[in-house]
């Protein structure tokens, strides 16, 4: 498939579709015109890298955990140290939102107080 019918197949933009690959998380082929080919994997793949830019993850982050969505994972010393990687770049993403879990419910409870002094100011 070409990059115009990747994008409209991903919802994702063309422009978002070069920036992918040159950072290495997709490729593709040139044909004789010299247009851009992209095996039709690619946009499960594409749907995986908006999935977890969108989470919040970083780049380095996507290059980490998009083998374990894709399935690449396989048996050897390289996918042993990439699951080793993920498990401790997991361990830093739990720790992250164990932060924001903590700091959210502090600003919850702030913003009760705040509603009830507020209530108790402007009466029943």
């Amino acid at each position: 498939m070409r990059i115009g019918e990747l994008a409209e197949a991903t919802g994702t933009t063309p422009r978002a579709l070069r920036h992918y690959e040159q950072q290495g998380l997709i490729t593709s082929a040139r044909t004789a015109n010299g247009y851009r080919a992209y095996d039709t994997g690619t946009a499960v793949r594409v749907r995986n890298i908006r999935r977890l830019l969108e989470a919040g993850l970083t780049l380095d982050d996507v290059r980490v955990f998009l083998p374990c969505l894709d399935g690449d994972l396989t048996a050897g010393p390289a996918s042993a140290r990439a699951l080793r990687v993920a498990r401790d770049r997991l361990a830093v993403l739990d720790a992250r939102i164990a932060a924001q879990t903590a700091l959210r419910e502090r600003l919850a409870g702030a913003l009760r107080e705040a509603g009830e002094s507020v209530a108790s100011i402007d009466g029943p």
